[in-house]
């Protein structure tokens, strides 16, 4: 069972941040470059972490398309993150796109936490 859970919220056609996707991938994500895609990004990442984490880590996607879980919904309303929302273990993060070292100093955080 993963120790630590990272929940990614968005749209289906929304993009994996608000900067353009460009050669300089100030992301850390190669495979889902030039797309600007969210679930492409979505992809890269859970590949990079399931080969820096293994079973430790799992990457959920939450799709507001489909509908908005009650924890996702609450918030929204408080606290108003820009999309994507990034959520490590359920906390909020202030990361606000698909970012593989952003997102890996959270888990990091984590693990340390656990």
């Amino acid at each position: 069972m993963a120790e630590v859970t990272v929940e990614i919220v968005g749209f289906m056609e929304s993009e994996c941040g608000p900067f353009p996707c460009d050669e300089t991938r100030s992301c850390g994500l190669e495979t889902c470059y030039p797309s600007n895609n969210l679930m492409d990004a979505i992809s890269a990442l859970r590949d990079e972490l399931l080969d820096r984490y293994g079973d430790t880590v799992e990457v959920k996607t939450i799709l507001l398309d489909d509908e908005m879980p009650d924890h996702v919904r609450t918030l929204i309303e408080e606290r108003h993150p820009p999309i994507p929302i990034i959520l490590v273990n359920g906390r909020l993060t202030s990361i606000g796109r698909v970012s593989l070292d952003l997102i890996k100093e959270e888990i990091d955080y984590a693990l340390e936490e656990s």
